[in-house]
Formats: structure tokens, C-alpha cells, sequence
């Protein structure tokens, strides 16, 4: 079953288009982290998707329905970042409570742990707490809702490590409890991709990928070795990245698409391959150049 399904998803403020012609489907019950850079497009598309803006063009459907003032989609949906807002005369046990009223599945018992354990007052206002303990609030909200569609934009910001690890963990543990469908926009993906079922890359408002973690870890190659060596393995592959390694040493990142005879060339001619990080790949993949910051001194 399809939860969301996006079709040429277009919007634009102006003459600024911050999503362009995205289409892609994302199945319930499933863990999918929407990765980009800042400025990307990433919050726009979470909004669209959970009915706060009407998109410019194209289509987009959640449950089946156009999000945009759909009480359907807001009931079954909820959007957690660090723009939400609490009612200023309400404590944060109140807004639980309150919480608790709206969202069908809400489980309070849950809320309380982890308000306890994350040393939490309940008779504190959200307005007082730090931007760390805020965002660690609004995760706690984002959790105990248990909503059918659970979206985290940029969930953990302010959060130390600890927090940061703590969160991750309850998150996984509470979804396995009861499965439901979440995104999680980050730039952390070195922190989340063991959560996560399925990666959509964009940038730009563009869409670069879409696919499964597993097949992301397998996307591209690392080739380390001398230069003229190198540009002899690679030439007509496609190429990620390069960056210099010493006077006649390079790093070179290409698609995972080398032959079996490539390969054993590559070995015998002493050239070290090995797997690219799927972090590495998608900040290769949206990098503004493919020798990266170094180009930028290469030149100078």
C-alpha cells in the first residue's frame, strides 16, 4: 500500500522553484530518510506532504487524498521540527495531555517515560526550555502520537550526542512496537541510515535517487592510487568525485559499474577498491563539484 505518492511536484514562491517535477511513492510502514544539503527543498516537500502549503503543480496524494486542508491527512499525520508551536499558558504535561485528545493512537504511558527520562518537568512551558530541550520535546510529541505518518524534519537539532543516540533508539524501539510509516529529513545520515529502509536523495528541488540503503552502500566504488593508472581504469565511467592524494596519488569515486576485468586489472596494477560510504555518496552526488572544496585552491 502507497502512503504517499508524488507525480511532476512542483512549488514555487515566486519565481524561486524550491520543488521541481518530483515523483516518487513511499510505501506504508516503511523508514525512508529524505537526504539533501541545506536549502535543498527538503522542508517544502515535508510541508506539502503533510497539508501545510498547496503545491504549484503536479500532484500529490497522502492516504489517497491532495494533503492541502485535508482533515484525513491531518488527523493520520503528524510533522515534527523546530517550528512548532506550543500554546504559551499550557505546561508540557498539559500538552500531552491535550495531545492526547487528537491523535487516535496517542500513548500517554509512553510519553511519561520518556519525559521522565529525559529529565523533562512536566510543569515546565516549552517556551522557557533551551532549543536542544525543545527539540527533544517535540520528538517525544512525534513518537507517543504514533501516528500513521510520522515525519521528522531535522529532528534533532540542538540535541548533544547522547540525546541525539537516545532518541534514535527509542525511536526504533517504539516503531517496531507499532510499525507506521516515517520520514526523516537529516544531513546526519551517518547517524540514521541503520533506521532507515530506503533513502530519497534531492537537491535543488530535484530529485537524484531514490532506493533502498542497501543498494545506496553498494552505488559507488573508492580507487585509490596513481594517477595515470587511475584516469586509464575510469575513463567513460562515470565519476562522483576526485581528490588528490599526493603529487601522483588520487581518490577517485565512480559508479559501482566497473567490469570484472576492470577490477582485477585495477588489483594486480595495485589500485585499492573498496565501497564508498553511502554518506560520501550523496555529498558526492549533490557536491557543486566533483573535485570538491579543493578545486577551489587548485585554481588559485
Amino acid at each position: 500500500m502507497l502512503v504517499v505518492e508524488s507525480r511532476g511536484l512542483a512549488k514555487a514562491y515566486g519565481r524561486f522553484h524550491a520543488i521541481k517535477d518530483l515523483s516518487f511513492t513511499i510505501e506504508k510502514n516503511k523508514i525512508t530518510g529524505l537526504i539533501g544539503r541545506n536549502g535543498a527543498g527538503k522542508t517544502t516537500l515535508l510541508k506539502v506532504m503533510a497539508g501545510f502549503f498547496q503545491s504549484t503543480a503536479g500532484e500529490i496524494k497522502v492516504f489517497s487524498e491532495n494533503p492541502f486542508n485535508s482533515l484525513k491527512v491531518s488527523s493520520n499525520t503528524i510533522l515534527v521540527d523546530d517550528q512548532m508551536n506550543m500554546p504559551q499558558t499550557l505546561s508540557l504535561m498539559e500538552v500531552l495531555e491535550s495531545a492526547q485528545n487528537f491523535y487516535e493512537n496517542w500513548n500517554m504511558k509512553i510519553a511519561r517515560g520518556l519525559l521522565e527520562y529525559f529529565s523533562l518537568h512536566p510543569g515546565q512551558f516549552h517556551s522557557r526550555l533551551s532549543k536542544g530541550m525543545k527539540s527533544t520535546f517535540n520528538v517525544i510529541l512525534g513518537i507517543a502520537a504514533r501516528c500513521p505518518l510520522t515525519i521528522f524534519d531535522e529532528p534533532t537539532a540542538g540535541m548533544d550526542a547522547a540525546v541525539r543516540k537516545d532518541f534514535y533508539r527509542a525511536l526504533l524501539k517504539d516503531y517496531l512496537l507499532h510499525p507506521r510509516t516515517m520520514i526523516i529529513s537529516s544531513h546526519l545520515l551517518h547517524e540514521i541510515q541503520d533506521l532507515l529502509e530506503d533513502i530519497l536523495l534531492i537537491e535543488k528541488g530535484v530529485k537524484l535517487l531514490h532506493m533502498p540503503v542497501s543498494e545506496l552502500k553498494e552505488y559507488a566504488l573508492v580507487l585509490r592510487g596513481r594517477n595515470e593508472t587511475l584516469m586509464q581504469l575510469t575513463e567513460n565511467e562515470e565519476l562522483l568525485h576526485r581528490e588528490a592524494m599526493g603529487e601522483n596519488h588520487s581518490y577517485i569515486v565512480v559508479r559501482n559499474q566497473l567490469s570484472e576485468a576492470k577490477i582485477q586489472k585495477a588489483k594486480t596494477e595495485g589500485i585499492e577498491i573498496g565501497p564508498a560510504a553511502a554518506e560520501d555518496v550523496c555529498i558526492y552526488l549533490t557536491a557543486r563539484s566533483k573535485g570538491g572544496v579543493d578545486s577551489v585552491f587548485n585554481r588559485s
